[in-house]
């Protein structure tokens, strides 16, 4: 499986951002996500992607807000392309990864599939469908 992004959890997003401008980053749009309730903006130097998540209001739960009380900012999953998502999913679970989150689509990434898998040893990834 090939790379799609590295997810990285952030308080701030706009703080955030400005701090990958100055380390020279491309930067794409902010994208709201009111279904996992975050804002993501992907930014991008030398092929390599980051996925910037931040809560939309710090009155409200969200899908990272787990992993900025335990950890603060900071990379928290891998994004691997899957040519199909079942094929990917069954893959994994004999890999001995648990799906977490089912299929759905993602609207930061042009509304195409992804999934949340969990293995104990290496923790989080996401999958998605080219």
């Amino acid at each position: 499986m090939k790379i799609h992004h590295i997810g990285y959890a952030v308080k701030n997003i706009e703080k955030s951002i400005e701090v990958f401008k100055r380390l020279e980053y491309d930067i794409g749009e902010i994208t709201r996500d009111d279904l996992r309730k975050v804002n993501i903006c992907f930014v991008e130097k030398d092929g390599y992607v980051v996925e910037l998540i931040s809560p939309i209001d710090k009155n409200e739960e969200s899908v990272v807000d787990g992993v900025l009380k335990k950890s603060g900012n900071g990379p928290y999953h891998i994004c691997y392309i899957v040519s199909n998502m079942e094929d990917g999913i069954r893959e994994l679970k004999e890999k001995k990864f648990k799906p977490i989150i089912m299929p759905q689509e993602a609207c930061a990434i042009d509304g195409k599939k992804v999934c949340f898998l969990f293995n104990k040893d290496i923790g989080l990834i996401e999958i998605v469908e080219e």
